[in-house]
């Protein structure tokens, strides 16, 4: 594998799907996990995800400094999984960071990974036009993330009701 992009909404079975393909590389398995557990239930449902992986996974936490975990842990890993790129960006949005510096940097981060990646990342464009200018501004900037991963990756998944789709065949 050399990078995997799966997107879908959410409880699409988009994270399943990547665990299992990068559990199918075999070797040494990195979980680079960008949520934060900023409440009770979101910790619960940490825990429950790390228990779930088992034994067989290192997880690295990086809730914003995400290029750097990925160059890091090419070094320890023998492949990686990144989720999710969605929680990554409202990291930036809420720390106010570069969100366009944040993404070139992690762009060259994963072309220049040289062990497989995949990267998990929420589809949010396929409702509504949010009504807040938080909510706008975040979409649109998962759109250009989430084009621009796609546009990196050997292949891109779309997955939906646990089923992928293939949107961009590769060598995976």
């Amino acid at each position: 594998m050399r990078s995997l992009l799966v997107l879908g909404g959410a409880r699409s079975g988009k994270s399943r799907y990547a665990q299992q393909r990068v559990e199918a590389c075999g070797g040494t398995l990195a979980y680079i996990a960008t949520a934060q557990a900023l409440d009770e239930e979101m910790a619960d449902r940490i825990a429950r995800h790390r228990a779930d992986r088992g034994e067989r996974w290192t997880t690295i936490d990086a809730s914003i400094d995400l290029p750097a975990a990925i160059r890091r842990t090419a070094e320890q890993a023998d492949a990686m999984l990144v989720d999710c790129l969605t929680l990554w960006l409202s990291n930036l949005l809420l720390a106010d960071a570069d969100i366009e510096a944040a993404s070139d940097s992690l762009l060259s981060a994963v072309q220049a990974c040289p062990r497989p990646v995949a990267l998990v990342a929420n589809e949010v464009g396929l409702g509504i036009v949010p009504d807040n200018a938080l909510a706008r501004r975040f979409r649109d900037a998962a759109g250009r993330l989430n084009q621009q991963v796609a546009a990196l990756a050997s292949e891109v998944v779309f997955v939906s009701a646990g089923l992928p789709m293939i949107l961009k065949k590769g060598t995976i």
